[in-house]
């Protein structure tokens, strides 16, 4: 196949922008000439690539043009920086964009104040899911690395162990009296309403899967925000897993507490990325692990 690298760039500014008309204004070029540029590149490939819909779509022939077409952009990138064309301390004329995925509560505690240590140059996409659902984003191409919770490493990806995540069963001290005033019982659980980021969270349920051998269906608050969820147990809408880097001054002011001693549960969290001799990405990874080493302790 002979791919253009304009015909790349227009793939990957189609299906990040979502239309032809977007990605004319990243390029600086017309909605035609992207058009134009990705029925060449799929003449190329012999193959459909994008579904043009609203937003495009890439098909899953797509999706393989697409990883190329990003894996291409990042070691440009990385050529470009080696080459100086920029110094430390500025920005330069087109920073690398870096798509990652990450868990919500990571993000909210810790990832943040560990990239803005890179500098600049580099431009972050955060794609916030849960742990347990980032490798989707890496097996499709839309991310470049993510935090997974799994050690078995994507095809294509290299796999590195960050730490663990503590979370224990918090409430505030009111909800635990009306509702775990006997303790942490099977009965209990069934009808103190619960806390949920969302319908991926299913942290809450495997600590009441340890209380009870049947399902229970208590009421549950859906609450998709980090600092939100903290603020919902707080308020006393419902008790949830919190994790200890997040709860810690809200468990030593009394804002909050712990009322099941048994209730821990360990998330290991780990780090894949592309497996590219890319000096960016290698960077990248390596001021991650260096703040899970402190964060996840």
């Amino acid at each position: 196949m002979d791919l253009q690298l304009d015909q790349l760039r227009a793939l990957d500014a189609a299906v990040t922008e979502g239309t032809f008309e977007a990605a004319a204004r990243r390029l600086h070029v017309t909605a035609s000439a992207v058009s134009q540029r990705i029925k060449a590149l799929e003449d190329a490939a012999g193959r459909i690539l994008l579904q043009r819909t609203k937003p495009v779509q890439p098909t899953e022939s797509g999706l393989a043009v697409l990883r190329l077409a990003r894996q291409t952009a990042l070691l440009i990138g990385d050529t470009a920086r080696e080459l100086g064309e920029a110094t430390d301390t500025e920005q330069p004329a087109n920073p690398l964009r870096i798509p990652i995925a990450v868990n919500a509560d990571s993000l909210a505690t810790w990832v943040l104040p560990a990239l803005a240590r890179l500098g600049p140059g580099i431009c972050f996409e955060i794609h916030r899911e849960d742990e347990e659902h980032t490798t989707r984003l890496l097996r499709d191409g839309t991310v470049m690395a993510a935090i997974t919770a799994t050690s078995t490493p994507v095809q294509g990806c290299t796999v590195r162990p960050l730490g663990a995540m503590r979370y224990r069963p918090t409430a505030s001290p009111e909800f635990v009296r009306t509702w775990f005033a006997d303790g942490p019982t099977a009965k209990a659980f069934a009808v103190a309403p619960v806390v949920q980021f969302d319908r991926n969270d299913d942290l809450q349920y495997k600590l009441i899967r340890r209380h009870s051998r049947k399902p229970l269906d208590p009421p549950c608050h859906y609450i998709p925000s980090s600092t939100s969820f903290g603020e919902a147990i707080t308020l006393g809408l419902g008790w949830g897993m919190m994790p200890d880097i997040q709860a810690a001054e809200d468990l030593a002011a009394g804002r909050m507490v712990a009322f099941d001693p048994r209730g821990v549960i360990d998330v290991p969290l780990y780090w894949q990325q592309w497996r590219l001799d890319s000096p960016t990405l290698r960077a990248i990874a390596d001021t991650i692990a260096e703040a899970a080493a402190v964060a996840l302790r």
